[in-house]
């Protein structure tokens, strides 16, 4: 349910996990295009040869959605050219994709011989109206909301026949927060009473080995008398440096059209109810900035700008900053964590003024954006702290 480009799935094929991509629920067209493309790129039959683009269009009716938010319309689906129409039925036949959730049955789930195959169903719903940066309309039951289709979930496991023995389940922390806890209460009562034991847990990716402060819920549900244990956490080895590229090609460096087309086009998404948006900031006069605004909080996307010739990167490599595309400015040597406070300064991610203060002396080099989503980068030898 909710596949987007199949992350979820992607997950359990780096596991080495055997398994069968056996239905999705996807109605945004651009991720069904993506779903295909990674899924199910060497499926190249033409499912749609035997159909008219008229049969194929209404089809297509009540499945689909252009912006993520609402239902395509007929008329937009009917303004469609055949080869676009033909070219989004072939890809949901190819990754067997029911569409939208309102519109699935649960005859469409098509789950059946569970004595013999172990069916995982991954329900992720959209976080829009729960998370920090949304406008807080929440998940309750009838409410209409984007998080509300979490019941649409509940209504397709009321109406199967042969229940999905294992649900999985990542959102935002405000899944389990105060506006939200009493609907997630209500929401596993649904689920015990149809026979599944649950657990649930926040987990922060920088506890997995990830160097950047992603805290998320992840519920796992099981169908019978079993016990589930979430994994351990572990060190963190790594520093953001060690995924940074050391030299990027022009072409990736943002010019400031492109930023004005984040503005203009966020400006409208912000407009329309989406609490997402960018907007350029001048980062307490560190860095040239594409921000995104989470109601009062600020998760900040840092680009080096003009203005920081007299700061080296001070990892004890002695590299210094040299001009980047765009009058950009970028570091010769490796990245380094920016530090407001003294010399020590290269590519800053996370980094906002809010939060202008070194690291703690002896025991890391830290960028994070006081409990939002920001990176740590670790010393080595003080992983362990």
């Amino acid at each position: 349910m909710f596949a987007g480009y199949g992350s979820q799935a992607l997950a359990l094929k780096y596991l080495g996990v055997p398994f069968e991509y056996y239905r999705i629920s996807e109605w945004a067209t651009k991720s069904i295009q993506a779903y295909k493309d990674i899924h199910a790129a060497s499926d190249k039959i033409d499912y749609s040869k035997e159909r008219t683009v008229d049969e194929i269009k209404r089809w297509l009716s009540g499945k689909i959605s252009l912006d993520y938010n609402t239902p395509a319309s007929e008329t937009q689906i009917n303004r469609m050219g055949e080869r676009t129409a033909r070219a989004l039925y072939n890809a949901m036949q190819a990754t067997r994709n029911i569409g939208s959730i309102t519109q699935a049955a649960a005859s469409d789930l098509a789950i059946e011989h569970t004595d013999k195959f172990l069916y995982i169903m991954t329900y992720s719903f959209p976080c829009q109206d729960l998370s920090a940066a949304g406008n807080g309309a929440g998940m309750s039951k009838g409410s209409g909301t984007r998080s509300g289709l979490l019941w649409e979930v509940e209504r397709l496991l009321r109406e199967c026949r042969e229940l999905p023995q294992v649900l999985l389940m990542e959102n935002v922390p405000q899944v389990i927060g105060g506006g939200a806890i009493a609907d997630f209460a209500q929401w596993l009562e649904c689920l015990e009473k149809l026979g599944y034991k649950n657990y649930h847990r926040l987990m922060n990716a920088k506890d997995y080995g990830i160097p950047q402060n992603r805290n998320r819920c992840f519920t796992i549900s099981i169908l019978g008398d079993y016990y589930y244990t979430f994994p351990r956490t572990r060190k963190l080895q790594y520093r953001l440096k060690d995924y940074l590229d050391r030299n990027v090609d022009e072409k990736y460096y943002l010019s400031d059209a492109v930023i004005e087309m984040f503005m203009e086009h966020t400006a409208r998404q912000q407009a329309k109810g989406n609490g997402f948006k960018f907007e350029p900031t001048t980062g307490g006069g560190y860095a040239k900035t594409i921000s995104t605004r989470a109601g009062g909080r600020t998760d900040d996307n840092y680009i080096i700008e003009n203005g920081n010739e007299d700061r080296a990167d001070n990892d004890g490599r002695g590299g210094d900053l040299r001009e980047g595309p765009q009058g950009l400015r970028q570091p010769s040597d490796e990245c380094s964590s920016g530090n407001a406070g003294g010399g020590d300064f290269g590519v800053v991610v996370g980094k906002s003024a809010a939060f202008q203060r070194g690291p703690l002396a002896g025991v890391s080099r830290t960028i994070d954006t006081n409990g939002s989503n920001g990176v740590l980068l670790w010393t080595k030898q003080n992983a362990n702290k």
